[in-house]
């Protein structure tokens, strides 16, 4: 296969491991700046460019789109889903997961658990809001974070409100939601590689910080994942329609509650965590990823060959 990996750069480790991990399958890879393709959008043809030339044919894009390029990044990847190459993970299914609330909302349409969220846009029901999350101390979240940016604890009620005025006085969308007491300023990571939990690891906080991310200062050892939890992961990960994802959960004392579902997830922390290769189990995916949808394709044509009215000969 002909990959491209959508990266913001070749070093960066996650990249660099699924680089290695494609040519030591046996194939070919280019990097590329999602922000250094043009796209041309024309009847019938949508075409693409990078740096003022048609790339090679791709038989997979792996994106690896961050938050500070989302929406030119997943136009990028819908740009590639219209010219027929598939994408691991899809444009929809990213954008879902990207947006906190949305995902709340589609998790628990499936019944699956999640810390009571909150979205208002107004703070004169703000004591409401707190009554509904269970009080103070609450998390505050940008809706687009990521990494643990944006993530916030408010301690009290007047916390809270200065928090959000100020918030919404920069045109910022927020949500606020239900602090797992429990959890002690530990998460789990379970990493999810198509319908299975490929490697996961239990994320501590650093003294004085209640955020467990890696980026954060966090510390993450391996851990073996109770079925309940891992069969949470792999539910939140089907529900945002993705193949490969990170996905955070707490660990309450009513069980797994899912916090966020990582689109990009970083490879290095849960790989060291964990001596699993997980580039290589991505790659294998992709592989089967690719198959599938090419044995689609030859089905789906031989049902329309069949569909087609032949003409009638004459006798």
């Amino acid at each position: 296969m002909r990959i491209l990996v959508l990266s913001r750069s070749a070093t960066l480790y996650s990249t660099t491991r699924l680089v290695l991990a494609a040519r030591a399958r046996g194939h070919e890879v280019d990097v590329a700046d999602a922000l250094q393709f043009y796209l041309c959008v024309k009847r019938g043809r949508p075409e693409i460019y990078f740096r003022g030339a048609p790339p090679p044919r791709y038989d997979l894009v792996i994106p690896r789109i961050g938050a500070s390029i989302t929406s030119y990044g997943l136009a990028v990847v819908r740009h590639f889903e219209m010219m027929g190459v598939p994408c691991l993970n899809g444009a929809i299914a990213i954008a879902r997961s990207r947006d906190k609330l949305r995902a709340m909302q589609l998790l628990t349409k499936k019944d699956i658990d999640v810390p009571i969220t909150v979205c208002a846009r107004t703070p004169k029901d703000l004591d409401l809001m707190l009554e509904l999350v269970g009080g103070t101390p609450v998390i505050v979240k940008l809706q687009q974070g990521t990494q643990g940016i944006g993530v916030m604890i408010a301690e009290t009620r007047q916390a809270v409100s200065s928090l959000l005025e100020t918030l919404w006085g920069m045109g910022q969308d927020i949500i606020v939601q239900q602090y797992i007491a429990e959890s002690k300023g530990r998460d789990v990571r379970a990493f999810v590689v198509g319908n299975r939990v490929v490697a996961s690891m239990r994320r501590a906080a650093k003294a004085g910080e209640f955020r467990s991310n890696l980026h954060r200062g966090g510390a993450g050892h391996k851990v073996q994942l109770d079925p309940v939890y891992q069969k949470a992961a792999v539910a939140a990960t089907k529900v945002m329609g993705l193949e490969v994802a990170g996905v955070d959960m707490l660990e309450s004392n009513s069980g797994p509650k899912i916090l966020e579902i990582n689109s990009s997830p970083g490879l290095e922390g849960i790989e060291r965590a964990t001596n699993i290769d997980v580039a290589d189990r991505i790659i294998a995916r992709a592989e089967r990823y690719v198959e599938r949808r090419q044995s689609r394709k030859a089905s789906d044509a031989v049902i329309d060959a069949e569909r087609r009215p032949r003409p009638l000969r004459g006798g």
